[in-house]
């Protein structure tokens, strides 16, 4: 019993420091996808394993089914104007936000992160709203699968796809464009996010912060590069 007792208390320490360091680790990465999960895991155990305390091993029995729920709901087609409505709104609250390399936060965050944490946040607003496994399913997936700027422009995944247009960012002709459209570098480097009123948004590593600016008035180093145009397929 002592042994258990040893066991429970060294899984229920690994798995709460786990908690602890990703708490305070700003990127979204290998540790973070595998580490966060098997902390969890760690610490779900460390519970069941508890004696005296059956009150606390029924709700643990139970917290994986519920958490399971949103995923297993049936799909429903998503409204792709509400998608990107939402989508772009979550991408303009991140204005000012700092860069990070390889964040996906509030507290910091890179360019290919800002329109991936956007996406992901308005997927989890409509399942929530509507109740649709698909869009929870679409967000798991977002998660889990980094996509860097090199990446959306290689239709990883099959999660965006190439619009036909490409050239100087400055000179590009937004008319056939729609606000939530990547704007990749061609090195594959760096992505900027059309918005609405000929606007490009980007964690812009110069400025180091998500700035909202123009071509046509600003002058950002970025808008003089060549870029290929893509499209997230979700939002089709």
């Amino acid at each position: 019993m002592a042994m258990i007792r040893a066991f429970q208390r060294l899984v229920f320490i690994a798995g709460a420091t786990g908690l602890t360091v990703l708490a305070f680790h700003p990127y979204h990465d290998g540790a973070l996808r595998y580490g966060l999960p098997l902390s969890l895991a760690a610490v779900w155990c460390a519970g069941l394993l508890s004696r005296g305390r059956k009150g606390l091993r029924c709700v643990l029995l139970v917290l994986p089914v519920l958490c399971a729920i949103p995923f297993c709901l049936p799909e429903k087609p998503l409204d792709t104007r509400d998608l990107n409505r939402r989508y772009v709104a979550a991408m303009e609250r991140m204005r000012g936000a700092p860069y990070r390399w390889g964040g996906e936060s509030r507290g910091g965050i890179d360019c290919s992160g800002l329109p991936r944490r956007a996406l992901r946040d308005a997927l989890l607003e409509i399942g929530w709203r509507t109740g649709n496994g698909a869009a929870f399913r679409a967000w798991a997936e977002q998660w889990w699968f980094d996509t860097s700027a090199k990446a959306l422009a290689e239709n990883y995944r099959g999660f965006t796809r190439p619009l036909g247009v490409s050239g100087k960012l400055r000179d590009l002709d937004t008319v056939h464009l729609s606000p939530g459209d990547l704007a990749v570098t061609a090195d594959g480097r760096h992505v900027m996010v059309l918005l609405a009123g000929g606007r490009w948004i980007q964690a812009d590593p110069g400025p180091l912060k998500v700035v909202i600016e123009r071509p046509a008035v600003d002058r950002n180093p970025w808008f003089d590069s060549f870029v290929t145009v893509h499209r997230w397929m979700i939002l089709e």
